[in-house]
């Protein structure tokens, strides 16, 4: 470890002399005190938090993002074209060696500016919440400054599909004369009205809901629970609110919560509000019933209609836990940076890594491409393709985003400033597959390709 670590020291001198470490400590502060002198929230504390979360940490990411990418290719590339590399490898130290020593250079820098500025968000934030009153202090750290996970219901997903089969296969005994793209619309139309039976609560009807605390149902005893839900309607007007009348509980069996009046709620909007604890039953099982006084159906969808939120852990070890999902992020652009430099020129190589960059923030054009099954035009009653390039480039398409959803599974920042939790579990995936899948097999190529990179070419003598 001796030569590696050497390496590594001699990348963080690189650093002071190019005054970085110093440059990116000021800017790192200026976005932590800055930003909260700029920021416009909506006037109350939980609003202005999360906009501080989200600004801070995203000026973070993408400030150390920026300089990790060009000290990386700069450290590599920069060494081999002056010189200074050409003096090392003559030494008795391998070129694998010289590489990750790079990399642990780069990382320990990153990590020291991490913490920098980790730790200043941090007592930024609990600074302000300090200020705030009593109550005001009780509700932020209840629903940002704090951990926590969530219960959704069933999805269905599975019955769903084995409903719309049957469905499907009854419909076409009776006419088996359908056409390919009329069998297709007539699994959508199914599969659409299963959705909707178990989706929609009609007018002055009522739809109930199951969901599994699971094992969380242990230590929630005495715990205030949060309902967060959004729905839809036919509506156009984005600024008309509904009634609506909520029950927790089941009569009879658990104690029973309901709304004195109908809660008016915008649709298309999430909204959240406190429950009282102990609604569940024995086996965990909180029982949610939405009552639709509207002459209009009311659409809460199975992926953001009803979710339950409890608290699960504290703010400081899920910000820390945050903090090094995004540790994983600089990895894996250190690891790019250096591979590019392993065999291109300094600014080759950053053009490279910043069209790297490009692809992954592409990747929303790519995923249409992939679900219409064209690059190009896309006929949806025929169900042509636009392109005959198509069998070719969409897989090579649905293989990039693959590659790309490998880091993009994570959203610390979002979930930070949402209070929601951040689990060991989802930290131990980041690093396992940002750091050593993603980063081993960019480590790999420019290993491999540094090796064999001739580093001082005969000049023709005159």
């Amino acid at each position: 470890m001796k030569p590696i670590l050497t390496i590594a020291v001699l990348t963080w001198k690189a650093a002071f002399r190019f005054r970085l470490f110093l440059v990116l400590a000021l800017l790192l502060l200026a976005a932590v005190v800055g930003l909260p002198l700029l920021i416009k929230d909506d006037g109350t504390a939980r609003g202005f938090t999360q906009i501080l979360l989200t600004y801070t940490l995203s000026s973070i990411t993408g400030l150390l993002g920026l300089s990790t990418l060009w000290l990386a290719c700069g450290t590599l590339a920069r060494d081999i074209e002056e010189g200074p590399m050409q003096m090392v490898v003559v030494k008795p130290i391998a070129r694998w060696q010289i590489w990750i020593g790079k990399w642990m250079g780069l990382m320990s820098l990153n990590a020291a500016l991490v913490l920098l500025s980790g730790l200043g968000v941090f007592a930024t934030l609990q600074w302000r919440a300090a200020r705030l009153p009593a109550a005001e202090q009780q509700k932020l750290r209840n629903e940002v400054l704090v951990a926590r996970a969530s219960a959704r219901p069933p999805s269905l997903a599975a019955e769903i599909t084995q409903e719309t089969d049957a469905q499907l296969q009854a419909a076409r005994e009776k006419n088996p004369h359908l056409t390919r793209p009329e069998v297709a619309q007539l699994r959508e139309q199914i599969r659409q009205n299963l959705l909707a039976y178990i989706q929609n609560v009609p007018p002055g009807y009522q739809q109930s809901w199951k969901i599994d605390l699971g094992y969380a149902r242990n230590f929630l005893h005495g715990q205030p629970l949060y309902l967060r839900i959004k729905f839809n309607t036919s509506e156009q007007n984005v600024s008309q609110t509904f009634p609506v009348l909520w029950q927790v509980g089941v009569p009879q069996e658990t104690p029973l919560w309901q709304t004195a009046e109908p809660m008016s709620l915008a649709p298309d909007t999430f909204h959240e509000f406190e429950i009282p604890s102990d609604l569940f039953d024995s086996h965990g099982i909180l029982t949610v019933t939405v009552i639709n006084p509207n002459n209009i159906a009311l659409l809460f969808t199975t992926t953001e209609g009803i979710e339950v939120l409890y608290r699960d852990g504290n703010f400081a070890l899920n910000f820390a836990r945050g903090l090094g999902i995004i540790f994983c992020w600089l990895a894996l652009l250190a690891a790019l940076g250096l591979t590019m430099a392993s065999f291109l020129s300094f600014p080759v190589a950053a053009f490279a890594a910043c069209a790297a960059l490009v692809v992954v923030f592409s990747s929303g054009i790519l995923k249409n491409a992939v679900a219409e099954g064209t690059f190009m035009t896309y006929n949806q009653e025929t169900g042509e393709r636009g392109s005959p390039l198509d069998p070719v480039v969409i897989p090579i398409f649905q293989g990039i985003l693959t590659v790309i959803n490998l880091a993009r599974d994570f959203s610390p920042i979002d979930q930070l400033s949402a209070g929601r939790s951040i689990t060991w579990l989802e930290l131990c995936r980041a690093v396992l597959q940002i750091i050593f899948v993603l980063g081993g097999i960019l480590a790999a190529c420019g290993i491999w390709a540094f090796t064999r990179r001739e580093l001082a070419a005969a000049q023709p003598q005159s």
